[in-house]
């Protein structure tokens, strides 16, 4: 199938790139002259394990196209997928403004019929304003054109965003409409194999809010976990431990109930926010959905708290000023450069106020940490983990590296010379690190020096 998809983000990329190796002819489109360029010769913008190479493949076998031509784009292909941004606006509700241009694009360009599939994360009812817009776009040009709108959400990880594409677990479709049914069936098929079942089709409404509640799902584990995690800590019980119990419960499952410092990145903070603001339009107030926000916001601050605990106990300090610190991890998660609504950042920010210097390392997130924060003074970007202990009063983790995990509790004593560790993903086993000589401060699981009660 000719398939185009406008925007070349995260989601446009990966799902431009997946579908043309499955042997469809993708073209995607951005205005962004000095991306496409880049993407041309085979320069992807983001890190995404496994997605430069299947750029360049798919573009050496002339399948995957990449312009800034949205008429090329449009009459070219049955297919438009919409794949564009939508950020949170300061009320918590989604900005469409780009999915609009991009509907907008459709109707100045459209000469025969089109399938609109809206790829973006959107709020209930977008798929409607598209077809709205499409129309008046298509009546201030007086012609009258046969098109179909549907919803299609993606669910992807990142770092496992190729493998989400490819072998997911469904793939949501919202539409009543045969035809529509039958062309995405069409377009779907290389992935679907033996697992037809996979492909779900629904109500266009129900489709647009099964991404939001599937976010904030996963978010409300993680904030759960956090909250079970912060009172474990008080009653001298193990999170670690705890996890491993209600993990092996089918209903409940091991994934998403890891303790840690509070969840980050493009999606669950804004599609949380996103699933609030839409209940609060109908004249609902989701107050589940209203404190997983909030304890997913008092967890950022933990990290910044435990230091200021240890440090009085350990060091007697009762200011950070003049504290040199080492950070390891920057990214939001790890597999990715991705530092939006990082945990990093607001640990970051409260040491800077505080009066501290910073060293930090993160395998993929340096550019981007220069990219947010620039040359400042009080920030240093090493070049590897050993080097940001060096004259270090504490070391904060903030990110689940498997480098990091591979660190010995004995290599770490050697070379962190204040043997203060304050761990934000519970990487290390806490007898190990406490018998190697470290004072060790963790999420859920005490501290190397409280007694257990």
């Amino acid at each position: 199938m000719r398939i185009s998809v406008f925007g070349t983000g995260y989601v446009g990329l990966v799902t431009g790139t997946c579908l043309a190796d499955a042997g469809h002819e993708v073209i995607c489109i951005d205005v962004d002259a000095a991306k496409i360029q880049a993407l041309q010769q085979g320069h992807i913008p983001i890190y995404e394990p496994g997605l430069a190479d299947l750029v360049q493949r798919n573009l050496a076998a002339g399948r995957l196209h990449f312009t800034t031509d949205a008429a090329w784009g449009v009459s070219a292909s049955l297919l438009q997928f919409i794949a564009v941004g939508t950020p949170a606006d300061e009320d918590g509700s989604a900005d469409l403004n780009y999915v609009l241009a991009v509907a907008r694009t459709l109707g100045e360009h459209m000469q025969d019929y089109k399938l609109i599939i809206n790829k973006s994360t959107v709020p209930v009812g977008t798929a409607e304003k598209v077809q709205a817009c499409i129309q008046a776009t298509l009546s201030q040009r007086q012609v009258n054109l046969d098109f179909d709108v549907c919803s299609n959400p993606e669910f992807l990880k990142e770092g496992a965003a190729i493998a989400d594409f490819t072998q997911g677990a469904r793939i949501i479709v919202g539409t009543e409409s045969a035809r529509v049914r039958e062309l995405m069936s069409q377009c779907y098929a290389p992935f679907l194999q033996d697992q037809p079942q996979k492909l779900i089709f629904m109500q266009v409404r129900a489709a647009e809010l099964s991404k939001y509640a599937a976010n904030a799902m996963l978010a409300t584990k993680i904030s759960f976990i956090n909250e079970i995690a912060n009172l474990a800590e008080r009653m001298g019980a193990d999170i670690e431990q705890i996890r491993l119990g209600i993990g092996s419960d089918p209903r409940i499952g091991p994934h998403f109930i890891q303790a840690g410092c509070g969840y980050g990145g493009s999606c669950f903070p804004k599609d949380v926010q996103a699933l609030a603001h839409m209940a609060e339009q109908v004249g609902y107030r989701a107050h589940l959905l209203d404190a997983v926000e909030q304890v997913n916001h008092q967890q950022k601050q933990r990290m910044f708290e435990k230091l200021q605990d240890a440090l009085a106990k350990t060091q007697g300090r009762t200011s950070l000023a003049g504290c040199t610190l080492a950070v390891w991890g920057l990214a939001f998660k790890p597999e990715t450069d991705d530092m939006r609504e990082a945990p990093s950042r607001v640990l970051l920010e409260a040491l800077w106020q505080a009066g501290a210097h910073v060293q930090v390392y993160d395998p993929q997130a340096q550019a981007e940490c220069a990219r947010i924060y620039g040359t400042r003074p009080d920030l240093d970007l090493c070049t590897s983990i050993q080097q940001t202990l060096m004259g270090a009063d504490a070391l904060l983790i903030c990110t689940e590296w498997q480098e990091f995990r591979q660190v010995s509790a004995s290599w770490l004593a050697q070379h962190l010379a204040s043997k203060l560790v304050i761990d934000g993903r519970n990487l290390y086993d806490p007898l190990a690190m406490q018998a190697a000589g470290l004072r060790y401060y963790a999420i859920g699981r005490g501290d190397s020096l409280a007694p257990i009660l």
